[in-house]
């Protein structure tokens, strides 16, 4: 892979609950690709993964949405797995993170349950993304055009359905990041 994203700063914004390889495998891509990856969490420490229902591994916290701004970075990565985007769905700092990415034009990559969070940083009507399955009507209620698809690219907005399609999810996230 070619270091296309050296000298940039991504924020990955998770929280317990995180879909394990939807977190492990977008961050190994960005550092391969040569950015600089931050995992932003509501409280600092640890978090916990899971393996679809399974714990998984926990990953540590570099940094906390008190002492950031969408400002500090370049893009953002919204991993999945059910209880993650379900809990930042409720932690106001988080929604205006999301939001202020938004606000600022700043790319943001979103894979299976993670596009949950972008409906409420009020930002999927006049979309077309995908995501896992049972969020198809919950956005489309929200004004986005949902399609089953790998990988979608919209603007600045990257979605992919679930793990199976996290090498296009991937590959699309680093080109758009890589484009901006």
């Amino acid at each position: 892979m070619t270091r296309t994203l050296v000298g940039k700063r991504i924020a990955v914004l998770a929280t317990d609950g995180f879909e394990q390889v939807e977190l492990d495998k977008p961050v190994e891509a960005l550092r391969e690709a040569g950015a600089t990856v931050d995992i932003v969490a509501p409280e600092g420490g640890e978090i916990q993964g899971f393996e679809h229902h399974d714990k998984g591994r926990k990953a540590a916290v570099d940094k906390t949405l008190d002492t950031v701004s969408a400002y500090d970075y370049d893009g953002l990565v919204l991993p999945g797995g059910v209880i993650n985007p379900d809990a930042l769905r409720l932690e106001e700092k988080a929604i205006r993170f999301i939001a202020a990415f938004a606000g600022a034009d700043k790319p943001i990559a979103a894979i299976c349950h993670g596009p949950w969070t972008l409906i409420d940083a009020g930002m999927v009507k006049g979309r077309k993304l995908t995501s896992w399955p049972s969020l198809k009507v919950d956005l489309q209620n929200a004004g986005a055009e949902w399609v089953d698809e790998t990988v979608v690219i919209d603007g600045k907005l990257v979605t992919s359905r679930n793990p199976d399609d996290l090498p296009a999810f991937c590959d699309g996230m680093i080109r758009v990041f890589a484009a901006t």
